[in-house]
């Protein structure tokens, strides 16, 4: 889909009137899970489930035996004495609902709500002009196969405009006055940016020449350009800078 335009946890009242602790992870990275100590205290026997309550890994602390039985985190679990989960190289699918369950207990004793984003692209920031006697300049910023971002003009460190992903029927066009300023692009998401700055060299009255140049001085890392067909036009939304 292509769209225009440090761990951070807190706790909330889950589905099963249990308290979840979510977390929100960058993907690649670890993340641990770690049950209170007064909810496992004397007990054994200790499981985790992911998800629709598939298991996923278990320890027997009395011989300190573990097991892991989901092929999905293949390699990527590790569970310690104290119960703790460790989860590897994380991808975006082991996002959802984690619980701890004891045998003594009927109810998880320890619910977490993991988040995991991918790395975010660098916008690009494209002159794609008119001409004609209604000619006008516009400035579109574009970022591609992300979700859950939002994207934002900024002039100086003032916000002009933003756009979510989920705003898929908005198109945002906003009029650039004041050549001297700084303006940029921004995309995020709750754990990590990007941003990408305007030439205003670009703000010069168009000509044949300068349209649809592509402005990149942000170290690309992520981004990839993707040439959409016609039938994919529709999933198209812009966030554009407009001089008239």
């Amino acid at each position: 889909m292509l769209i225009f335009i440090c761990l951070c946890s807190w706790s909330l009242t889950g589905v099963f009137g249990d308290e979840v602790k979510s977390l929100s992870v960058m993907e690649g990275d670890s993340v641990t899970l770690t049950p209170n100590d007064a909810d496992i205290m004397g007990e054994n026997l200790i499981m985790w489930t992911f998800g629709h309550n598939s298991l996923i890994a278990k320890i027997n602390r009395k011989d300190s035996k573990r097991q892991f039985f989901d092929e999905r985190f293949r390699d990527r679990l590790k569970l310690d004495q104290t119960g703790s989960l460790t989860i590897t190289n994380t991808r975006i699918t082991d996002s959802g609902l984690y619980q701890v369950l004891c045998t003594s207990k009927d109810t998880p004793v320890s619910i977490f709500n993991i988040t995991v984003y991918a790395h975010l692209p660098v916008p690009v920031i494209s002159n794609s002009s008119s001409s004609g006697p209604a000619s006008k300049c516009v400035f579109l910023c574009s970022v591609v196969n992300v979700s859950d971002v939002t994207l934002s003009w900024y002039r100086g460190n003032s916000l002009l405009s933003s756009m979510s992903v989920s705003d898929l029927s908005r198109s945002l066009s906003l009029h650039l006055e004041c050549l001297d300023d700084s303006y940029s692009c921004v995309v995020n998401n709750p754990i990590s940016n990007q941003t990408q700055h305007l030439n205003t060299e670009y703000c010069e009255p168009c000509s044949v020449q300068t349209r649809d140049r592509e402005i990149t001085y942000t170290d690309p890392t992520f981004y990839k350009i993707h040439k959409s067909s016609a039938t994919e036009q529709d999933n198209v939304v812009y966030a554009g800078v407009s001089r008239r």
